[in-house]
């Protein structure tokens, strides 16, 4: 049987999703990993070595200015990143390596230039990594209840507030998106969690599904709180959202959250193994417009539910499967969010998390849903 093609991986772990799957190691600057018949190396600098040697899941990390002091170049100069990469390729013997589809291009042609063949894989570099371990489940929970912390002071700070005519008032001021959004950030960050890019949207402002939101919050509309933060421990996602009314849901308002709480009951009831997703997300998008929603352009923009009920969730907050594309099997765990999103009433969406499971789904997100706080 003919061996495995050793895979070769240029990047940073903050960024780099693959690089974290492969060496469970942070690291801000750009490092490199090769894994060959079984055997994993990475090669770190000397800021990052001895944690590298202590945390990385490595079977040999090695310096990279020993690799730099081999590099034979005019005296007075300090090779280039990708004379040091091609020396360590060389080092191991290796003339064609399979990296990920975002390789360096700077770096991808100078090993080239030197005889090394790189393959870039399109799609799953690490394909084991849409099956998540138990490790990973518990993970995600971590990171879950990370995020429930940040939603848990969403809700509590707009419980506290006071409406005011067209204004919700807290600490004395009006309460804004900013406002509240920084309130969400901080209680995740104090959970053990990094937040970032947190939607806090109101108004019209919710019919935008990635609007962050911006300015006042009024009372008796559809505010959407999504939050999508990672653990600082292990890099994992948590991701959630939910739509509050601070006062009043009209009657418009409160059908519209009801028919999307429905289409999110009817995409978990249809979540199991070998069911596919993309006959599910149809059969939910066909709920809505039987409910007199139906997903069309108006004036220009689209109205409905015009994106799609889930996204694979891990060390990516949207990584595969992507929920209208797979054939569902045990160990995805998926986000599970439809919307709706309406002229003269807001937007609406409610999303959660769920792992497949031999017989079904298990919901791994666990704060409640209200419309109205």
């Amino acid at each position: 049987m003919a061996r495995p093609i050793p895979s070769l991986i240029a990047a940073d772990s903050e960024r780099s999703a693959d690089m974290l799957y492969a060496t469970r190691f942070f690291a801000p600057d750009v490092f490199f990993f090769l894994e060959e018949a079984g055997r994993r190396t990475v090669v770190l600098s000397d800021l990052e070595i001895d944690r590298g040697r202590r945390d990385a899941q490595a079977d040999e990390v090695l310096a990279y200015s020993e690799i730099k002091s081999r590099v034979k170049v005019p005296k007075g100069t300090e090779p280039a990143a990708a004379e040091v990469l091609i020396e360590f390729l060389r080092l191991k013997k290796i003339r064609r390596a399979r990296v990920p589809y975002d390789f360096p291009a700077g770096l991808a042609a100078a090993v080239s230039a030197a005889g090394i063949r790189l393959d870039p894989v399109n799609g799953h570099f690490w394909p084991q990594r849409e099956h998540k371990t138990p490790a990973e489940v518990k993970a995600i929970g971590r990171a879950l209840r990370n995020t429930e912390a940040g939603m848990a002071r969403g809700m509590e700070v707009l419980r506290a507030s006071r409406i005011s005519g067209r204004n919700l008032i807290w600490s004395g001021k009006p309460l804004t998106s900013e406002i509240l959004r920084a309130e969400i950030d901080s209680a995740v960050l104090r959970a053990g969690g990094v937040a970032a890019n947190t939607i806090v949207a109101g108004g019209l402002q919710a019919r935008d599904p990635h609007e962050r939101g911006s300015g006042p919050l009024r009372p008796h509309e559809l505010i959407i709180l999504d939050i999508f933060p990672h653990d600082a421990r292990s890099g994992y996602y948590g991701d959630m959202t939910r739509t509050v009314v601070r006062g009043k849901a009209s009657a418009a308002q409160r059908r519209l959250w009801e028919t999307v709480q429905r289409g999110q009951r009817m995409a978990f009831k249809g979540m199991k193994p070998g069911a596919s997703g993309s006959e599910l997300h149809e059969k939910v998008k066909s709920y809505f417009a039987a409910q007199g929603y139906p997903t069309v352009q108006k004036n220009g923009r689209w109205i409905g539910f015009f994106h799609g009920t889930g996204h694979g969730l891990g060390l990516e907050i949207h990584e595969e499967p992507r929920f209208s594309r797979t054939t569902f099997h045990p160990g995805q765990i998926l986000t599970v969010e439809p919307g709706l999103y309406w002229p003269g009433v807001g937007g609406c969406r409610i999303e959660d998390v769920a792992l497949v499971t031999p017989s079904g789904v298990r919901k791994l997100s666990r704060f409640p849903q209200e419309i109205e706080v």
